[in-house]
């Protein structure tokens, strides 16, 4: 079983590098995975290390990514992963990435603003044309009132225009918007700050507008305030700035607000066009970015990892080389001379690198090698804890026992065969659903998906051993049991079955295969199938925890740890199969030598165990499995 039952035996290396291989050296080892370097300047500050220049600048190119990458989202384009891996750029091409991210952003900001502006104008122009349409009303019923039209004033109309007639001064007026939901205590402030001395009127804006900064929607209403005096006029100003009202011109004639309102729809269409270019082309220049920004991603994330790793080296005093530690399967050694060999050649460099296997005190890190089928099952023992290094690695077994113990608990093969097909679509699409970005429960299913289709195939299986499809049974081999149909002689109704009596049964030809169908009708069915599985759960989990020590036994060996054998291992073992052990034998003992036609004084002295007795005064079953 080798490297899959225990973790790979890892070893201390060496490594001197020239500097100018360096970054060429890390990024195929990087690539290759396989080496854990040890950090050699733990005394010194992360801001006074050698790269640290380089590290800041790829935090600043992952920033402008970031930025762009929240422009695409909002302007809901589809980033198209096609799964490339991009390798590490060369560290001359840093200069170009930070270019042309500095450019791209630029470029995004000043679009951004030019937008911006022209939104606020649009918004600006919107509303003026609204207050010129509202305020004609306003100014009608206006004229109306003071010529004494039909129009019906109000009380507070008619105390107003009384106080203007009996006056020298011209009534003023002042228009603009508020946002709907400040009306009321607008409305109330007015009143209040001018003691009634104005006339207020106003109509909301149909339709939404939209805030130029963040898009949002928002309901905005028109009002126009009539007044008298300078001192009014000065205090409904003061209001309207403090409730950020907007305030616009609007001319007094009728003629002036027509030629103002076909300049303004003029503005409008001219406005429209120019914004309408302005989307098109930052459309364009994202949907470019959004072809690219994963390849770019993947480069400073790489360029970024690769000075963190030679951060943790070590300069001699010559400036010229670098010297690291680093852990290195044994196995493996020969793939690791290959990367450096690699990279050594991409550099151009005239000095090879050196790998020295050196003799460590230290405790290696635990390495499992893992493929696509196995990280699963090896993530979900990692969550419960890493094994020490050496040690027996639970995953391959964890590979059967988490989906059979999983198919005990659901047990239905309907079901279960649905999981299966899902978990083998994925199975089957997995290199087509590797770059699709479905959220995070995709993700959890799509990496899961050798653990869902396991689990479905044995909750297939224990489906059919408890004889359930869709909480209905099959009848394939005919009932063992042979009961007559009770009626009730009142009614004359066909009354539930309740199954236990040892003349019904014919024991020597039980069900062949799970569970017998004629439990589907019986009046204990719920009786009979909680005390099966309860005690198939109980056979199941003494025997997992059993195993688990004994899995411990091949660590105490390995490790020649044989105190441990005597002190932990035998108690264990004893104690486990003392209390539990002795249960689960007395459920097979009842279950092979106790049958529908037990008699109680057949038993014996087994019957004075308290444990066989409380068996036996549970409901008798016969064996079906």
């Amino acid at each position: 079983m080798g490297s899959l039952f225990r973790s790979e035996e890892m070893t201390l290396a060496q490594l001197y590098l020239q500097a100018d291989s360096a970054y060429y050296c890390i990024s195929e080892l990087g690539e290759l995975g396989l080496v854990q370097f040890r950090d050699l300047n733990p005394d010194v500050n992360a801001f006074q290390r050698k790269y640290v220049n380089e590290v800041r600048r790829c935090d600043e190119m992952e920033r402008r990514l970031r930025f762009l990458e929240k422009e695409i989202d909002k302007a809901e384009i589809t980033v198209v992963d096609n799964g490339e891996v991009p390798d590490a750029p060369p560290p001359s091409d840093m200069i170009e990435l930070e270019t042309q991210f500095d450019k791209l952003e630029a470029e995004i900001r000043e679009i951004n603003s030019n937008q911006e502006r022209l939104n606020r104008n649009f918004l600006e122009l919107t509303e003026l044309k609204h207050i010129l349409r509202q305020t004609a009303n306003f100014f009608a019923e206006a004229e109306a009132a003071i010529t004494g039209g039909d129009y019906q004033r109000t009380d507070d109309e008619a105390a107003l225009l009384d106080d203007v007639r009996g006056s020298s001064s011209p009534l003023s007026f002042v228009a603009g918007v508020i946002k709907i939901e400040r009306m009321p205590t607008f409305e109330r402030l007015l009143w209040r700050a001018c003691r009634g001395n104005v006339f207020l009127k106003y109509q909301p804006i149909d339709g939404e507008l939209k805030d130029p900064v963040t898009g949002d929607p928002m309901r905005k209403c028109v009002f126009i305030i009539f007044f008298q005096g300078d001192q009014l006029r000065s205090r409904v100003k003061k209001i309207c700035e403090g409730f950020r009202a907007t305030q616009y011109p609007c001319p007094e004639t009728a003629a002036e607000r027509r030629e103002m309102a076909m300049g303004v729809a003029t503005r409008i269409e001219d406005l429209s066009t120019v914004l309408s270019q302005t989307l098109d082309h930052r459309y364009r220049v994202l949907q470019a970015i959004a072809k690219n920004i994963n390849n770019w991603t993947i480069k400073v994330k790489k360029i970024k990892a690769i000075y963190h790793t030679l951060n943790l080296l070590n300069v001699d005093v010559t400036q010229k080389c670098l010297i690291g530690e680093c852990w290195c399967p044994v196995n493996d050694m020969d793939d690791i001379q290959y990367a450096l060999r690699r990279g050594h050649e991409r550099s151009g460099s005239s000095v090879m690198p050196i790998l020295n296997v050196m003799p460590s005190g230290f405790n290696p890190p635990t390495y499992n090698k893992v493929n696509k089928f196995t990280s699963g099952f090896q993530n979900i023992i990692d969550a419960y804890g890493v094994a020490s290094y050496r040690e027996v690695n639970p995953a391959p077994f964890s590979i059967i026992t988490f989906p059979f113990l999983f198919a005990v608990m659901f047990g239905d093969c309907g079901h279960g065969f649905i999981m299966f097909l899902f978990a083998l679509c994925l199975v089957i699409k997995e290199k087509q659903l590797a770059t699709v970005k479905g959220g995070e429960i995709f993700g959890t299913f799509y990496s899961g998906r050798y653990i869902i289709l396991l689990m479905g195939a044995f909750s297939i299986y224990t489906g059919i051993v408890y004889n359930d499809c869709f909480s209905k049974s099959f009848n394939i081999f005919g009932s063992s049991w042979k009961v007559s149909p009770q009626i009730d002689g009142n009614t004359k109704d066909v009354v539930q079955l309740k199954l236990g009596n040892g003349g019904d049964f014919d024991i020597h030809n039980p069900y062949p295969f799970g569970l017998d169908p004629v439990w589907q009708l019986a009046e204990n069915k719920l009786t009979f199938t909680n005390s099966y599985k309860m005690k198939m759960s109980v056979i199941l989990g003494v025997t997992q925890m059993m195993f688990g020590v004994v899995l411990g036994l091949f660590n105490h060996v390995h490790f020649r740890r044989h105190i441990n054998i005597v002190a932990c291992f035998i108690p264990e073992v004893l104690f486990l199969g003392g209390i539990f052990g002795y249960l689960v034998f007395m459920i097979f003992f009842k279950w092979i030598g106790v049958d529908v036609h037990f008699n109680a004084r057949d038993a014996g002295v087994c019957l004075r165990s308290s444990t066989l007795h409380s068996i036996h005064r549970s409901t008798d079953y016969p064996s079906i499995v």
